[in-house]
């Protein structure tokens, strides 16, 4: 606990917002650091000779703006994205801060999409499938891997793909991967060496991506996404062999590629003997449609279906795979030889045996449950407190698209639900150049990581949010 120099004006009124003031401008100057622990209510209220009514006021105002975090038998904190402000730069000779990526800011509300619910990773049965791994795995096995992974994997992982996403996956088809960020990329140097020059994208699509898929020296074209996915006849204008789809829920809107669309693409791949990179980042998570099967099931010869257990399970396992065409995939597993030996061993077993002894199944099927509840009651909120915006792309995966009522200004409601410690993903960095000064103001909200009454009290401050400023 920490004593604190906090003066005030009694004459001026106003003390609680007074006290919040001192705070911020203990924490802007460097004199209170984040993690810092605070006196409770009582014994500040104490020190300082106010009402305890008006310290909880302060606290809670602070609390709402990101500055504070309370928890239950841990008191009240300085948040950690509570920093100073920059100083000037440092005299000549003056050593200069650090270099590097801050880490990022915690928020008590965080919407940011993409993120599962890490607290939910299995852990207990993890550990079970990870000794039976050790206790069971000949010797020989902690050798270099096959690059394209352990059979044992890929086995499971062709029966769990053809079982669940109506993949024609065999063994040899599949090639394990670290995420799909690591299948992309190596696709993508594999275009570029037989001399494809053009990549098409979704518009709009998942901004934080661009930068990888320029960096492979192919030619970046955004195709419009409207109700029933990809416009096909926009791609073929292209001039593109090569495109990335997210088919199943279409990211950010939540589309789902509708049957026509589906069998344009497939007719367009084959008329242009080209090449259709399936991301299929989230499709285990449905709730309120049938399954929608994979393109790759469709047509397996030029479709390369990408996946992973990130969003299933937890990214730090960097566990994915791709099901290509055989040349491609005997041309992966080159390349997985050339530059990183393969993946883990012990982690790839492990899997095995989660899929293997039904425990995948059973993780996923509680998640859905949990998620739909999740999902259900964000929806509901926004509803409420919202009352002029469009939720889109609810029936799967774990996040919301929702447009706000025209006229909103999109980074202000941002910054501003940013102010009371609401992490939101604007969309509009998501829309090319020439579509986003037409597309509506939206954010993209992700549900899974919160509890039911967090997320109503997300959305209520949300509106609050947009309120403030239709009334600025």
């Amino acid at each position: 606990m920490t004593d604190l120099h906090l003066p005030l004006d009694r004459t001026a009124g106003r003390l609680a917002a007074q006290i919040a003031a001192g705070f911020r401008g203990a924490v802007r100057s460097g004199r209170l650091t984040a993690g810092t622990r605070l006196p409770s209510s009582r014994d500040l209220a104490r020190d300082l000779d106010v009402s305890r009514g008006v310290v909880v006021a302060a606290y809670e105002q602070l609390t709402a703006e990101g500055f504070l975090v309370a928890r239950r038998g841990d008191g009240t904190r300085i948040a950690p994205l509570a920093r100073p402000d920059e100083g000037p730069p440092p005299a000549d000779g003056a050593t200069p801060p650090p270099s590097g990526p801050r880490p990022e800011p915690e928020f008590p509300y965080d919407l940011w999409p993409g993120r599962p619910d890490l607290s939910a990773f299995p852990r207990e049965r993890w550990i079970a499938a990870a000794r039976t791994a050790l206790r069971t795995l000949p010797h020989d096995e902690l050798t270099y891997p096959d690059p394209a992974g352990v059979p044992a994997l890929r086995a499971e992982l062709a029966g769990y793909l053809a079982r669940v996403r109506a993949a024609r996956a065999d063994p040899a088809r599949l090639v394990i991967m670290n995420g799909v960020a690591q299948g992309l990329s190596a696709h993508l140097r594999l275009l570029h060496d037989d001399g494809h020059d053009v990549l098409a994208v979704e518009d709009p699509t998942h901004d934080r991506q661009l930068p990888m898929l320029a960096a492979s020296g192919l030619r970046v074209v955004r195709v419009p996404v409207d109700g029933e996915g990809m416009d096909v006849g926009a791609l073929a204008r292209t001039g593109a062999r090569a495109v990335l789809v997210t088919p199943a829920h279409q990211y950010p809107t939540g589309v789902v590629l509708s049957p026509a669309r589906r069998a344009e693409l497939i007719s367009w791949v084959r008329d242009v003997d080209g090449l259709i990179l399936e991301d299929d980042y989230d499709a285990e998570f449905r709730y309120d449609r049938e399954p929608v099967g994979c393109l790759q099931g469709i047509e397996p010869d030029r479709v390369v279906l990408l996946g992973s257990v990130s969003k299933s399970l937890a990214p730090a396992l960097r566990l994915g795979w791709a099901v290509a065409p055989p040349v491609m995939a005997g041309r992966l597993r080159e390349h997985r030889e050339n530059t990183d030996l393969g993946a883990p061993v012990l982690e790839q077993y492990a899997l095995a045996g989660f899929l293997g002894g039904g425990g995948y199944d059973r993780h996923l099927r509680a998640m859905r449950r949990r998620y739909r509840s999740r999902r259900d009651a964000l929806a509901e909120a926004l509803d409420v407190h919202l009352p002029g915006a469009v939720v889109r792309g609810v029936s799967a995966g774990i996040h919301l698209y929702v447009e706000l009522p025209e006229g909103c200004d999109e980074a202000g409601v941002v910054a501003r639900a940013a102010r009371a410690g609401v992490s939101v993903a604007a969309a509009h960095p998501m829309w090319s150049p020439a579509r986003a000064g037409h597309a509506r103001p939206a954010l993209v909200l992700g549900y899974a990581r919160l509890p039911e009454s967090r997320l109503v009290k997300a959305a209520e401050l949300l509106g609050q949010a947009i309120t403030h400023g239709a009334g600025g």
